[in-house]
């Protein structure tokens, strides 16, 4: 079993990590992975984000109004976001962890960097055809390597133009079947115990917990500021790291 510490830990990044879902509507997956991998390996981070990143983001997929319209428009891109994830997991037990926490690192200070940097794609509707699958099996490959589910998947969904419900939908989306998935890649791999799942389920409760703190904080907080400072953090977290995983390397 994990050491008390280790619970606190967990409790701990999944509140704030909820509480940031709570107030952008987004990080949950992202803060809570980061974190954990500081203090966990990947597999063990990317096995506990499960269940808490499944039902928080099964909710944000389900309310908009636009599952439909979404579906039809996106469905090329999400199949493929989709069965690519075990690619990308099958690298876990093959690859050097230390490599995919430091791909991991990368990805978070991309994702940082382009938000802080106010840097926009766009894509024009009659790419999307070619596009989507591409970028779809990108973010899926990416999702089984490092658990992560937003490079380059959530800056597609920023460059089609979306409307704002509809791309926190999308997103919400997105993340729902490329948790499914990971779980599925997980067990596949011998990567998912029962400890693990008992675990993930018990962070829930915090992850649920600091999405309600979350949205009285939007209340009296700017979330324009917010996202500066969230994402500034993300950005030195990523590079936390990788600055790690080289160190594990060298050693």
């Amino acid at each position: 079993m994990f050491e008390a510490t280790t619970v606190v830990t967990i409790v701990a990044t999944f509140l704030l990590a909820g509480t940031v879902k709570g107030v952008i509507g987004l990080g949950l997956p992202t803060v809570s992975l980061a974190l954990l991998t500081v203090a966990l390996d990947l597999p063990t981070a990317m096995a506990l984000l499960l269940v808490p990143s499944f039902v928080t983001n099964l909710w944000q997929a389900a309310v908009g109004g636009n599952t439909r319209v979404i579906a039809l428009r996106l469905w090329p891109f999400l199949l493929m976001a989709t069965v690519t994830v075990w690619i990308g997991a099958t690298a876990l037990t093959r690859v050097d962890v230390a490599l995919l926490s430091a791909l991991l690192g990368g990805l978070l200070v991309v994702y940082a960097g382009a938000n802080l940097s106010g840097l926009h794609f766009r894509i024009a509707t009659r790419h999307e055809v070619w596009a989507g699958p591409l970028l779809g099996t990108a973010n899926g490959i990416l999702t089984g390597m490092t658990g992560s589910f937003v490079v380059p998947g959530v800056m597609f969904l920023q460059a089609i133009g979306l409307s704002r419900d509809a791309l926190i939908q999308a997103m919400g989306m997105l993340f729902t079947v490329s948790t499914l998935a990971l779980a599925f890649a997980l067990q596949g791999n011998d990567l998912l115990t029962v400890e693990h799942g008992i675990l993930s389920v018990a962070a829930l409760l915090p992850a649920i917990v600091g999405m309600v703190l979350g949205r009285r904080i939007r209340q009296s907080l700017s979330e324009q500021l917010f996202r500066k400072v969230f994402f500034a953090a993300l950005l030195v977290l990523g590079a936390y790291i990788i600055s790690s995983a080289f160190g594990v390397l060298a050693w």
